[in-house]
């Protein structure tokens, strides 16, 4: 349970108040092997809560689940050497098992584009079999060097769709459906983490794709995350592993693919966009418990102020809110009060004989610390507004932060770069497009380009940042987790 002492502060030691947060919040901690985490209860039922809700909306864009090993032969992997060389340090391999050392090593997926499309072949005779739109939820293995709990761990949990289409067109028009209806409607409405909507660069694009669509959002100590991508990768893994199939012209045809994934650093993501010097602020659509009512007891009075707690938890409940009734007795008000702030519930409702004898119960908000008494019978109905609110406060408040840490003037190379590599915030700037300058910028400010806005407006006149070329595009810069 968490501690009494305080919190690091967020502002002077950020990565120091993560790791303290997730711990004391109960959200997962570290496992006997490096880098792998063990997700807790409460941690695992926020990811519950997310993975239900991109779940549906996957299957409302048409998509099936299905399912695919974790282990694959290591020359199926092999055989996509651009995928291979994206991820050779990070692929891990079987090479014993049954006490024997077998003949051939199985890597543990990585991701799974190489098996999945050495089998859509068997899938995949006639343009009548296309679009295969499928996705599946699993774990992947990445022998992660820096590990982070949710952030970057060596196993993590997530779900990754490989859909195989008749034209490019469709193929694209994918995998942008599937970065905005899917994933930036989920991180945005349910998350409430306002996300820039963006193409890779080539340097920073998915091994084997041919476009590389990204959700970057900025968290509270002026980082970078890649939320979800959304990968275009044209025929190449189809002429790899000789997926063919008959054309509407009976001629021989290679298919369009496209992969993506979304994955449990996203509850990382929630702890750094919202969390303040007290713990957690979860938005109410993430959150386990959307309101604790938290009874104040005395022994005279205990059985009524029970009863009242009960009941309020029924009307509350259907009102299809999520209810907590911390009746513990071995722990104060107090306790629960400061327990409940650190793990993020969106609302706290107090309440004692006192408040009973006046009709009220006393509500507290997270996100802003707001105490008010409302009606007793008002409050299931009152309830449901706070949390619609808290939510919307809490993207609103992200957002503006956002804004606050956006540069977007022409300072001047030297005062840009200074600027990224404090890691304060994000640098929207004209580049030339020249891989040159790119990696001019990472290795004087440790940033890389975030990512190229889709909704661009065209490219102001002027010159690179970098080099003073004519500039092609507007880049967004910042280091990142």
């Amino acid at each position: 349970m968490c501690a009494a002492t305080a919190l690091p502060s967020q502002s002077a030691e950020f990565p120091a108040w993560y790791g303290e947060v997730v711990r004391r919040a109960e959200l997962a901690e570290s496992s006997p092997v490096r880098g792998a985490m063990v997700i807790k209860p409460y941690g695992y039922a926020i990811w519950e809560m997310l993975q239900r809700e991109l779940d549906d909306r996957i299957k409302a864009t048409g998509h099936e689940n299905l399912y695919f090993p974790l282990l694959q032969p290591a020359s199926v992997l092999a055989r996509e050497g651009a995928l291979v060389d994206g991820f050779a340090p990070e692929v891990a391999l079987v090479t014993e098992a049954g006490g024997r050392k077998l003949e051939e090593p199985l890597a543990v997926r990585p991701t799974s584009e190489a098996l999945i499309w050495s089998t859509y072949g068997r899938w995949i005779q006639s343009y009548r079999d296309l679009p295969l739109l499928y996705n599946q939820w699993a774990n992947v293995v990445r022998w992660e060097l820096r590990p982070r709990l949710f952030l970057r761990t060596t196993e993590f949990l997530w779900q990754e769709g490989h859909t195989a289409h008749e034209t490019a067109a469709e193929a694209v028009a994918e995998a942008l459906t599937i970065l905005h209806d899917v994933y930036a409607d989920t991180v945005e409405s349910v998350l409430a983490m306002p996300v820039l909507r963006g193409r890779k660069s080539r340097g920073e694009r998915f091994p084997g794709a041919e476009d590389t669509y990204t959700l970057e959002a900025l968290m509270r100590d002026g980082k970078a995350l890649q939320a979800a991508t959304s990968h275009y990768l044209g025929q190449g893994f189809a002429r790899t592993y000789d997926v063919r199939y008959t054309g509407r012209d009976g001629t021989d045809a290679y298919p369009y693919a496209t992969s993506w994934g979304a994955s449990t650093r996203l509850v990382g993501g929630v702890v750094m966009t919202h969390g303040d010097d007290r713990g957690l602020r979860l938005p109410p659509r993430i959150a386990p418990h959307q309101v604790v009512i938290v009874p104040i007891l005395r022994e005279a009075d205990r059985a009524g102020v029970l009863q009242a707690a009960a009941a309020l938890a029924d009307a509350l409940r259907a009102a299809a809110v999520r209810v907590r009734v911390d009746d513990r007795p071995e722990h104060r008000p107090g306790f629960k009060f400061n327990e409940w702030e650190l793990k993020g519930v969106p609302v706290r409702v107090e309440l004692g004989a006192r408040d009973l004898a006046a009709g009220v119960v006393t509500v507290v908000r997270r996100d802003t610390g707001e105490k008010s008494e409302i009606p007793v019978a008002r409050a299931a109905a009152a309830a449901g507004e706070l949390l619609d609110d808290v939510q919307a406060s809490l993207f609103e408040a992200a957002r503006d932060e956002r804004e606050r840490r956006t540069v977007r003037d022409r300072s001047g190379y030297v005062e840009l770069t200074e600027y990224l590599s404090r890691a304060a915030g994000l640098v929207e700037a004209p580049w030339c497009g020249r891989s040159e300058c790119e990696a001019r910028v990472k290795s004087d400010s440790s940033a890389t380009i975030r990512c190229l806005p889709i909704d661009e407006r065209p490219a102001p006149p002027g010159a690179c940042i970098c080099c003073g070329r004519p500039a092609v595009t507007t880049a967004v810069w910042a280091q990142a987790y």
